[in-house]
């Protein structure tokens, strides 16, 4: 991201790292093609490995990254980690860089509205008993 975008100032602390180590492993012609796997993302960030998932998926749903092949379990039993592009860059199979990163806006909690009585023959709060007694008066 250029100098004057502050899209990573907007990220939590975890997924933040997350971004800067995934970055870390991009050398000028393997986007598309990081590897890594949730358990190496938590041993770099000294954090849970059941943690480091929700920074993943944080960094996809703002348009961040996205994964290009997801990891499995080899043949062998070893685990082959998943493999990430960094959507701000081009791909290296020549994709252009995915800017959805920079229209992406958190999403509004629904308005609430105090509710009225449905009926005219309802009693207000204000006319209902309190501590027992009969109605307000």
């Amino acid at each position: 991201m250029g100098s004057g975008d502050n899209r990573l100032d907007l990220l939590k602390p975890g997924p933040r790292a997350l971004y800067v180590e995934l970055k870390r492993r991009f050398n000028g012609g393997n986007n598309g093609r990081i590897l890594m796997s949730q358990r190496e993302a938590a041993q770099l960030l000294n954090v849970h490995r059941n943690t480091v998932g929700g920074f993943f998926d944080e960094l996809e749903e703002r348009g961040l990254i996205r994964e290009t092949k997801r990891g499995h379990l080899g043949a062998d039993g070893h685990g082959i980690a998943s493999t990430w592009a960094l959507c701000e860059l081009p791909t290296s199979d020549g994709k252009p860089p995915d800017t959805g990163f920079r229209t992406w806006q958190p999403k509004q909690k629904p308005v609430t509205k105090s509710v009225q009585p449905c009926h005219k023959n309802c009693a207000s709060p204000a006319d209902l008993p309190r501590n027992g007694a009969g109605p307000a008066q």
